[in-house]
């Protein structure tokens, strides 16, 4: 049984638009290192990527905007000026070679893969197998990729694997935003940080509109972005399709600032369904919504649900996440927030030397107050994870339902100089009650609850339940018309299929 302590966060950089010009990496810092596509590393918007696993199902892999104490390619790099720009103009670089790049990949592996199994991968037998596979001449970039295959295959990680150009190509074209941009955050020579455009989708709408590859973000539509996180930009930038958006942008580092107007063409549906419910005693209501989804609208389209929902008269929620494979991890984190009071932990982050790299907290106030049952089941993994237990440390909800999958590792995304790409495993995540999320799942606080509607059902308190939990419960009690009788609850609970 689960103890509860109630005391106790990428852009894609797609390549440039410009049709005359490939960008290549500065000298300033490795090459390897600059192409990372995952906020893992940068600190920028996460992504996602369906896979195969080996479940009966498929499902998001999680691209972590959350910062790993691994080699950042940004945590050294000078403060830009307009001599790094020009540096970068009169870089050049030779033809790759295959050696080159198995080597490009063994080196990503190397400096930032975690082993979660803790029993296939040292720096020693990857040593070795560096000095095996580059005693060989490699003739051929199929071959080149095969290799690699074989060598990430070694590591015995499901989550860990090669990415074809075509395939890189195509992640890359993810937009979080609508208007076919990625941005991420870089720092400036306040000690602060300004938002780049580092994805820009050629021939999207914010391309077409002008907007360059290393804009510097300033404002959109009239309100001043300053302090303000990719992710949230991200949100400001997001709207219906077919309507306009103001940004204004400074191009480069000492170019000419510039308002335009940008048409947005989202493609992402709403993943959010509600609906209010009447209890059986025709007072209370309940308030129900179902998170399919963390994609871009998910956590807009939450609060628009809570908001209406306790516009109607909700004076309790459900959240259903069952089903609900994941996505987005930063927008799971945000929506774990809009539960959590300032300064709740909402995961922690461990690094490959089991060491915690970092705490990601609420930092505002609850959007809602009232109290929460979260569902969940065998297929509510990753970001739905973060959620679930996020709300459940924080005493801030009930879970009833499954054991969750117990997905809960960090991918990182690596661009290769031959424009393939290899996922790698870099972290995991922990719950605020220290629990390793991943290969475990999160075990709800009660099982046998039947999944039709209005069912009435014994309910026993574990005995281990902790005052966190049994005060929940004793909060519900008003709309599940529940009696406290020697130990055990009577109610008649409502489960929303």
């Amino acid at each position: 049984m689960m103890a509860l302590l109630c005391n106790s966060s990428s852009t894609l950089p797609v390549p440039p638009a410009s049709r005359t010009k490939k960008h290549t990496p500065t000298v300033l810092f490795n090459k390897w290192a600059s192409r990372t596509m995952t906020g893992a590393l940068t600190g920028a918007i996460s992504f996602a990527l369906i896979v195969s696993l080996p479940s009966p199902f498929s499902m998001a892999l999680e691209y972590s905007s959350v910062q790993v104490e691994a080699p950042s390619p940004f945590s050294s790099l000078p403060r830009e000026s307009c001599l790094d720009e020009e540096q970068e103009e009169n870089t050049e670089t030779g033809p790759v070679t295959n050696q080159e790049i198995v080597e490009e990949a063994w080196q990503i592996v190397n400096d930032s893969f975690l082993d979660a199994r803790r029993h296939r991968w040292t720096p020693e037998t990857w040593l070795r197998k560096k000095e095996d596979i580059l005693s060989t001449s490699i003739q051929t970039s199929s071959k080149a990729h095969d290799i690699i295959k074989r060598m990430l295959a070694s590591l015995g990680d499901p989550y860990t694997r090669f990415l074809s150009p075509g395939e890189f190509s195509k992640m890359a074209k993810y937009d979080m935003s609508g208007i076919g941009i990625n941005l991420r955050e870089v720092p400036d020579d306040s000690g602060g940080v300004k938002l780049k455009v580092l994805g820009l989708l050629l021939d999207g709408p914010a391309h077409s509109a002008g907007v360059e590859q290393g804009d510097e973000v300033l404002a959109v539509n009239g309100v001043d972005v300053k302090g303000k996180s990719a992710f949230e930009v991200a949100s400001m930038l997001q709207g219906p399709s077919e309507t306009f958006v103001t940004i204004k942008v400074k191009h480069g580092n000492c170019g000419p600032i510039q308002s335009m107007e940008v048409q947005r063409q989202l493609v992402a549906r709403t993943p959010v369904f509600y609906r209010l419910e009447q209890v059986s005693n025709g007072v209370t209501s309940i308030g129900y919504m179902r998170l399919k989804e963390f994609n871009a609208l998910a956590r807009k389209d939450l609060v628009i649900a809570m908001k209406r929902l306790q516009d109607m008269g909700a004076s309790y929620f459900i959240l259903d996440l069952r089903d609900n494979l994941g996505g987005l991890v930063q927008a799971g984190i945000e929506i774990a927030k809009l539960f959590l009071n300032e300064g709740n932990v909402v995961i922690y982050t461990v690094g490959r030397d089991n060491q915690y790299q970092n705490t990601i907290a609420a930092n505002t106030a609850p959007l809602a107050t009232a109290p929460v049952v979260v569902l969940v089941n065998n297929k509510t993994a990753s970001a739905s994870e973060i959620v679930a237990s996020a709300l459940h440390d924080n005493c801030r909800a009930v879970l009833v339902g499954d054991r969750t999958y117990g997905k809960g590792l960090i991918q990182s995304v690596f661009e290769l100089r031959d424009g393939s790409g290899v996922v790698v495993t870099v972290g995991k995540y922990v719950t605020p009650s220290h629990m390793d999320i991943n290969g475990n799942g999160i075990e709800p606080d009660f099982h046998d609850f039947p999944e039709q509607l209005l069912v009435a059902d014994r309910i026993q308190l574990p005995a281990s339940s902790s005052a966190c939990l049994t005060t929940k419960v004793r909060q519900l009690i008003g709309w599940m018309n529940v009696e406290f009788v020697a130990g055990s609850i009577f109610c008649k609970w409502i489960l929303f299929n």
